[in-house]
């Protein structure tokens, strides 16, 4: 990620409270917000250009977390996924590999976890850089 750019991510969840939260939370940490109330919300908008990564809720009435991101996957869209759940049980974690998604974190604490979470699901996604080309950026967390 360059210094200039804003990362763009999409955020899915039933809970106005907690939509209006991460905005804020993620905001404050330089991020683009868009915020969604429901699955059906999120394919029904224009599709994303310059999207960087979904943070998606896992229990939602219309879709869990998990059938949206198979109808992403089944439509191509490839952004990285980072799950938050406030109902984990035992096998979310392998439910949600299956399904692509690599980062699962449990709500209400968030906190600055979610920002770093969303920044290596970026940065992960990011193709190598060809031989002789400088990387984007630099991973610091050695």
């Amino acid at each position: 990620m360059s210094s200039s750019h804003k990362p763009a991510v999409y955020v899915v969840d039933d809970d106005v409270g907690v939509l209006g939260s991460l905005r804020f939370l993620l905001e404050t940490d330089g991020f683009e917000v868009r915020t969604f109330r429901s699955g059906a919300a999120l394919l029904s908008a224009a599709p994303p250009t310059d999207l960087d990564c979904l943070v998606i809720d896992y229990k939602m009435p219309d879709m869990n977390g998990l059938d949206l991101v198979a109808l992403l996957r089944g439509n191509n869209i490839v952004t990285p996924v980072v799950l938050i759940t406030g109902y984990p049980d035992e096998n979310i974690a392998a439910r949600a590999a299956t399904a692509g998604i690599d980062h699962v974190l449990l709500k209400p604490l968030l906190g600055d976890s979610l920002a770093k979470h969303i920044k290596t699901a970026i940065e992960e996604a990011l193709p190598p850089p060809a031989a002789g080309q400088l990387p984007t950026s630099v991973n610091l967390r050695k």
